[in-house]
């Protein structure tokens, strides 16, 4: 099987503007293309994950991925899936995200003369002058084409300021200034970014007279329809500091069962033919399916002794043990009142719940252990000589942390 009908059976592609071309590049190794990622955050999330297995497997069939920074278009922001703008972020702020972006990067895409590039947008687009961009560039953008976009319908009601409305002319300014200095000739990304490549690929066209191709990735999702990388109302990071490998092994291992072979496809690098024997397990054969799949994907962003260790741990815990590796959470003694805290708040403080209401529901509802005996009352408090020694605090059978007083 050639690497686009590859992809295709993983249920990876949303998207091509032209099947044909797309598909011949792409199994020839003849596609320069990119990604971008705007630095929003000092950390990549498993929001990104598959766009970086999409470029580890285009390159591994020899074509060149350029990983995009976006030092540039963070200063303004996107509008795509999102109901407000923004949080503005310092020149600082987006230039110590940009180096973390890097560095979490090259575990996956080898970078190297002839190999992968790393650019950053805010070389070219901070340098451009506003009225010499409109002379250029803004004939080529219809507004009544761009307030079609879905990007932008979805915020109309609600407001869409004038700095978000410029990001579609960003964007697609990155893809004509790559396709002329590095040859970059196709732009990957999400389904809710179509029509920002669209803009690209127009603008090429209308401005040089040459053709250059987008394709887009579907999003994952998991079975509460929220994107890849949420859980418990937390972002799920890439850094072992944010989100540790136990916690990050716990998080797919803890997929449902409808997602689990989905999560499979289009995130590992398993044999299709594996992948189609795994796909007909039933019973408890998902449970091994879903260990699988953590392992897998720990092991690709913190190591194999890592992913070893998290299963260990994880194994331990569903079997009712005790386990070293199990994620600890310093407790701060500011946080005690009067020497002890309530189950409440040390649940909301660990992360455990996103919210006190959701601590009360837990609690309330027999969700919630500590050391293996069932919270029962929401007035249950903790005093800092048992926090000292450490206690196992669960909620449901499968979020744990273990809280130690500081």
């Amino acid at each position: 099987m050639k690497l686009y009908e590859e992809l295709v059976a993983r249920g990876l592609i949303a998207q091509v503007t032209d099947e044909e071309h797309v598909r011949d590049m792409i199994n020839e190794g003849k596609a320069t293309f990119y990604i971008g990622f705007d630095c929003t955050a000092d950390s990549l999330t498993a929001g990104h994950f598959m766009a970086l297995t999409l470029m580890k497997r285009l390159q591994l069939a020899g074509n060149k991925p350029i990983a995009l920074i976006g030092g540039g278009t963070t200063m303004i922001g996107d509008p795509s899936g999102r109901t407000d703008m923004r949080k503005m972020l310092t020149i600082e702020d987006i230039e110590h995200n940009a180096e973390c972006f890097k560095r979490q990067m090259e575990r996956f895409i080898e970078f190297g003369e002839g190999k992968a590039m790393m650019v950053n947008n805010a070389d070219w687009l901070l340098k451009l002058n506003y009225v010499e961009l409109l002379r250029e560039v803004g004939a080529c953008f219809s507004v009544n084409n761009m307030l079609r976009a879905e990007c932008y319908k979805q915020r109309m009601e609600k407001g869409l300021s004038f700095l978000e409305f410029n990001y579609m002319i960003m964007q697609s300014y990155d893809f004509y200034y790559m396709f002329q200095k590095y040859g970059c000739n196709m732009e990957f990304g999400g389904d809710d970014q179509w029509s920002n490549m669209l803009g690209g690929t127009e603008l090429i066209r209308r401005k040089l007279g040459k053709d250059a191709y987008a394709m887009t990735i579907n999003l994952l999702t998991d079975s509460q329809g929220k994107k890849m990388g949420k859980t418990a109302g937390n972002a799920v990071w890439l850094d072992p500091n944010k989100t540790s490998p136990f916690d990050f092994y716990q998080y797919w291992r803890n997929v449902s069962d409808a997602d689990v072979m989905k999560c499979i496809r289009m995130l590992t690098f398993l044999p299709m033919e594996q992948i189609e024997e795994m796909s007909t397990w039933t019973d408890g054969r998902i449970n091994e399916a879903k260990d699988i799949l953590a392992w897998e994907l720990t092991q690709m962003v913190h190591g194999e002794e890592e992913a070893n260790a998290a299963r260990a741990a994880s194994r331990a815990l569903f079997a009712g043990g005790a386990s070293a590796d199990v994620p600890t959470f310093t407790l701060s003694a500011d946080a005690l009142t009067d020497g002890k805290i309530d189950i409440i708040s040390l649940l909301v403080a660990t992360g455990l719940v996103p919210s006190r209401s959701e601590g009360r529901r837990a609690v309330e509802q027999g969700g919630v252990t500590a050391d293996g005996e069932k919270v029962t009352a929401i007035s249950t408090c903790y005093t800092a000589e048992q926090l000292t020694e450490g206690v196992l605090f669960k909620r449901g059978k499968k979020t744990f942390k273990k809280v130690v007083l500081a």
